[in-house]
């Protein structure tokens, strides 16, 4: 499982010779702090909208910034970790800016992917994919499960 974590200059050109194979790539990216079927089922409907799954994770840094200083509750290790063992997910790297734009540009996916709470012209990186002639998705939520939701239900027990 730990080989499907990569630095970004290796994952780059590992994605270059795929793609160069005529396989689709899919880029999403998030922080994935407490995994629950919302991402599961998101990850793997994104998934389904090419060959290879690229997960972009955001650095405990970067979760600090936005989600505020006492997030994440799992280290991103942890937590890519966990994400490598789906068996959906290809290929994750860490990133540590608070937006995937560089990351995006360096990967060139041919499908960008975000959740429901995203609008597709809000998307980060979107501009850049559409321009490849790439496709950007908004999948929907599953109600009933956010990581925040989860966290406000340990804190009242």
């Amino acid at each position: 499982m730990k080989s499907k974590i990569k630095s970004a200059s290796s994952l780059s050109r590992i994605v270059a010779k795929l793609r160069g194979r005529g396989r689709k790539v899919v880029f999403t990216n998030g922080c994935f702090d407490i995994l629950h079927p919302g991402h599961v089922v998101y990850l793997d409907k994104a998934s389904r909208l090419g060959d290879l799954l690229v997960v972009g994770l955001n650095s405990d840094k970067s979760v600090r910034a936005i989600k505020g200083n006492g997030r994440p509750i799992n280290g991103e290790h942890d937590r890519a970790y966990v994400l490598s063992a789906l068996g959906f997910v290809d290929y994750i790297t860490v990133f540590s800016e608070n937006t995937p734009e560089r990351l995006i540009r360096k990967l060139k996916p041919d499908v960008l992917v975000k959740g429901g709470d995203w609008k597709v012209a809000r998307i980060v990186g979107g501009d850049f994919v559409r321009s490849r002639g790439g496709r950007v998705v908004s999948i929907k939520f599953v109600k009933g499960y956010s990581t925040s939701s989860l966290l406000e239900k340990m804190r009242k027990k």
